[in-house]
């Protein structure tokens, strides 16, 4: 169920190799960092960087944010990596270039196996699977589905359109983004990510446009690359006070209605039944889970 899963509104990638983002990485307000091995650093860094993830997790984690771990997908980078990141203060995998079940599975049995030596709770280390090609995005309800450790699911943007041969635009992405919510969805996991390119951060209005669209589709949160989208994406992944008020009335309404006995309810001035009245239990058990996530 969605609520036993981990609030994670927004998700900051940080280069682990690099100390000054390690550094300040949860000064931004992030509910998750994600420590790069993959795409931020260089071939020539890798081998290094895997030996500072011990060393960054109470940096970034210092101020309550989970630790995630993106790690490579060749699979002679990923033993390496996943040997380096599967240690106490990491909650995540973030596993790349997902485009099969049996991928998930042959990281599950590695990581089943690290645990058990490392005297680490079975089954504590998730998994945040990111699809990125073609190939994958039409195995996604088999993907989203075939392991318990998959708490996330998400379509990358940039790699998916260049395989697929097109701009990474609204347009093009808005079927394979709302399909991949809907196996999301289906398996019971978190919907990641927004309809459009996460490479579009400096027009903070256009950006805030995106998310908001996005999270009225069903998304519930997104990864950044840069601080400048952390706060639009806390803001508009979650709901807004007024909207929170609403479904308390909501609710109060329909539960004094059904405990009279009647069968029709009226809600400041329209009819409202089942289906209406459980969007706003999910708002309120939303909206309770974040106050949770950020102690207030």
């Amino acid at each position: 169920m969605l609520e036993d899963l981990p609030v994670w509104r927004s998700l900051m990638f940080v280069p682990v190799n690099v100390d000054k983002f390690v550094r300040t990485g949860a000064d931004r307000g992030a509910d998750g960092i994600i420590l790069d091995l993959e795409d931020a650093v260089a071939p020539s860094q890798k081998d290094h960087a895997r030996t500072l993830i011990a060393g960054a997790i109470p940096h970034v984690s210092r101020n309550g944010a989970d630790v995630l771990v993106r790690i490579n997908r060749p699979w002679r980078m990923m033993v390496r990596d996943i040997e380096a990141a599967v240690i106490p203060g990491v909650a995540a995998l973030v596993l790349t270039k997902v485009d099969s079940a049996e991928h998930v599975l042959a990281v599950a049995e590695m990581v089943d196996e690290l645990e058990a030596e490392r005297n680490l709770p079975a089954g504590s280390m998730k998994f945040a699977v990111l699809v990125e090609s073609t190939k994958g995005f039409f195995r996604m309800e088999e993907i989203a589905k075939c392991h318990p450790r998959i708490v996330s699911l998400s379509l990358g943007s940039e790699d998916f359109a260049a395989d697929a041969g097109m701009q990474s635009e609204p347009e093009g992405l808005f079927y394979p983004k709302q399909h991949m919510l809907f196996a999301a969805r289906a398996a019971g996991i978190l919907p990641m990510g927004f309809v459009g390119s996460i490479a579009d951060f400096r027009d903070q209005d256009a950006f805030r446009a995106i998310v908001r669209r996005s999270r009225r589709l069903g998304f519930l949160g997104a990864s950044a690359i840069h601080p400048l989208q952390i706060q639009v994406l806390n803001e508009e992944f979650s709901p807004h006070p007024a909207e929170v008020e609403r479904a308390e009335r909501m609710v109060a309404a329909y539960e004094d209605a059904y405990a009279k006995g009647l069968g029709a309810v009226q809600f400041e001035g329209a009819m409202i039944d089942v289906p209406v009245v459980e969007r706003a239990r999910t708002v309120l058990k939303r909206a309770a889970a974040i106050r949770k996530r950020v102690g207030a």
